[in-house]
């Protein structure tokens, strides 16, 4: 399982609650953009819309941009494949107050491309403070412990 694309700052931004597996529709152009890790998940966030769940503004840059068409929109939506229980347990979890759908990370799981969905509440800035400090401290007890060896 190699991970191709990651939304770095969704763990800073967001507290991940539950994880959720899901398969895109892409062209075979965005599978191969992909598969060499052209493409970006910053500001990309998931919706629903009925019954059907999208991926919005992640940007896939085209494979071979001469040779892409005219009409080649790198940030269109793309439509995510989910079992009809797995889009029932997210409409139930964005009724919630202060729950967002991330987009976490595409990987490769036995030769198709996967997206990983994270069901987040936002975070304070306090809260983004600690993971701060959390993170310094850790930081500095590996130094200290290198030194020690």
């Amino acid at each position: 399982m190699a991970v191709l694309v990651e939304n770095r700052k969704a763990s800073y931004n967001y507290q991940i609650i539950d994880k959720i597996e899901t398969g895109m529709v892409l062209s075979g152009q965005e599978v191969k953009a992909l598969r060499q890790k052209k493409a970006s998940l910053f500001g990309a966030y998931v919706t629903l819309r009925g019954e059907e769940v999208f991926l919005i503004n992640c940007n896939v840059s085209p494979y071979q941009p001469k040779n892409a068409g005219k009409d080649y929109d790198a940030k269109r939506e793309r439509k995510l494949l989910l079992r009809k229980k797995e889009i029932n347990f997210l409409l139930g979890k964005t009724k919630e107050r202060g729950i967002s759908l991330i987009p976490l990370r595409i990987y490769t799981k036995n030769h198709l491309l996967k997206l990983e969905i994270g069901v987040g509440k936002g975070k304070k800035k306090y809260d983004k403070r600690e993971t701060i400090k959390k993170r310094e401290i850790d930081r500095d007890l590996q130094r200290m412990s290198r030194l020690n060896n």
